[in-house]
């Protein structure tokens, strides 16, 4: 087996297929192999770069910058243009094509993630799918998603968090990390996504993992946990500000959970919000601010979220449609009297009533 480093491992990709392309995101995700095993190879378009003396400024009269590296002016939105081409005008209006000067550490054209070797899982989150809305009641929670969250946290699964957790993995990508074998419960390690090209403030994406283990996603949340939830938020709030030297401020930070999550040991996800997207562009699920969730604790009951009726987007591709999700939500459908897709060729006539 040859080298492991990322840019052997991708010259080494045999491309198989697109899995998948969004415009909105400015995503690629590709299928190949490497050495025989399945990869996915994802590459993401750059923000784009400008000098730190330009800022956006807010309404209060603050100004932040939009870059908080501060960069070399040939690799500038500006004095990068190195080739510029008009394709219409119409009265003030005017639209070109550009190609902006580009280097490695200055300016890349594209952020690069790889996943190898891949399983069945990668391949299939990553892949385009149809998507659909659904009632997660708590009868479905307990018969469906209880065995396949048991399926998911094999230790093998959740090799790569505990290595970031114990282990020291990614410790020189680390942000924050608080830590007392006496006090495990408060202790969380915040470090940036694989969204994140780690450069742009713009787009910053972290996560926080925490080290308490009996949490595996929103639904083990409920009342006793609340003043946690509300210190860990405080926390977040306070350290990635100062992290930053304030070139984002704790109210630019959306903090959330998915549900359904990508992987089940809690975490909290951190992002500018001037990031375009959150996760749900692959049908990740449902996404709930921290602050609001904590509210919620307080009247939902002893039970938290494990009564209560979730309604999130899944997509055809995650394991938990082809358990049962699939025909729950045909009966749903039928229970509350809605028509589903009629066969081709037979009209459609709309009864409302």
């Amino acid at each position: 087996m040859g080298s492991q480093d990322l840019a052997s491992l991708v010259g080494r990709f045999k491309y198989v297929r697109v899995l998948d392309s969004n415009p909105h995101t400015k995503t690629i995700s590709l299928l190949g192999s490497i050495d025989g095993k399945d990869a996915v190879l994802t590459a993401e378009k750059t923000h784009f770069i400008f000098d730190e003396t330009v800022r956006r400024p807010s309404q209060s009269g603050r100004s932040t910058p939009v870059f908080f590296h501060r960069e070399i002016d040939e690799y500038s939105f500006l004095d990068g243009i190195t080739d510029l081409k008009e394709l219409t005008s119409n009265d003030i209006y005017y639209w070109g094509l550009s190609v902006l000067k580009q280097d490695i550490l200055h300016n890349p054209t594209a952020k690069v993630n790889l996943i190898w070797p891949a399983s069945q899982f990668h391949i299939k989150g990553y892949d385009q799918q149809d998507l659909h809305v659904v009632r997660e009641t708590p009868e479905m929670y307990a018969n469906m998603v209880v065995p396949f969250i048991q399926e998911m946290c094999t230790s093998e699964r959740m090799k790569w968090v505990n290595n970031i957790l114990y282990e020291g993995a990614e410790d020189d990508r680390v942000v924050y990390k608080e830590y007392s074998e006496r006090n495990k419960d408060d202790g969380f390690v915040i470090l940036p996504d694989m969204k994140w090209d780690g450069i742009n403030i713009d787009s910053l994406y972290l996560v926080a993992i925490v080290y308490r283990d009996d949490i595996k996603s929103l639904r083990d949340l409920g009342p006793k946990h609340r003043d946690w939830l509300i210190k860990l938020n405080k926390k977040i709030k306070t350290i990635i500000p100062q992290h930053y030297d304030y070139n984002v401020n704790p109210d630019e930070l959306r903090v959330f959970v998915h549900y359904q999550p990508s992987y089940y040991h809690f975490h909290v996800h951190i992002v500018n919000i001037r990031h375009p997207g959150v996760g749900e562009e692959r049908g990740a699920g449902k996404t709930m601010l921290l602050e609001d969730i904590i509210e919620a604790l307080g009247f939902l009951g002893p039970d938290g979220y494990m009564k209560k009726t979730l309604t999130y987007v899944i997509g055809e591709n995650h394991e938990l449609w082809k358990k049962g999700f699939k025909e729950e939500v045909q009966k749903q459908l039928e229970h509350d009297g809605i028509a589903t897709s009629p066969e081709k060729g037979s009209g459609f006539h709309a009864s409302l009533s």
